[in-house]
């Protein structure tokens, strides 16, 4: 299992990484190794959309399940992963880097301090698994 020092997480299995005011999302590594294969996203907010945290920006489904994935943030929808819709697979292969799956303007820098760093979130997968 892998979680990157450089990002942030959420308690609810999202990740960012932010460089400049400009911050990537996506799902975790453990997360998306607790739904297993991934064959579906649909992506509910388009780009130039302004969303708060917390709000969902979508559905991802496998074969296990379907999830809704929230917004770490608040802010200003950039860019949204248009390969995913052909390709969700990839969100299983490669969830930091390919996976990703909306790119947000953030609004307010405080909101990005406040989630999880790596090792907070790595202790809360091991007491999810235990």
């Amino acid at each position: 299992m892998d979680f990157p020092a450089d990002i942030k997480y959420t308690p609810n299995d999202e990740w960012i990484r932010v460089e400049g005011n400009i911050g990537t999302v996506g799902i975790t590594d453990w997360a998306q190794d607790q739904l297993s294969d991934i064959v579906y996203l649909e992506v509910s907010l388009s780009e130039g959309d302004d969303a708060a945290k917390g709000d969902s920006f979508g559905t991802i489904e496998s074969v296990k399940a379907a999830s809704d994935v929230y917004l770490p943030v608040a802010g200003k929808v950039t860019e949204i992963n248009e390969a995913l819709q052909d390709a969700p697979e990839v969100i299983n292969s490669d969830p930091y880097g390919a996976g990703w799956v909306v790119k947000i303007e953030i609004a307010d820098a405080a909101e990005v301090e406040a989630l999880l760093d790596s090792a907070a979130y790595e202790a809360k997968t091991q007491e999810a698994d235990a």
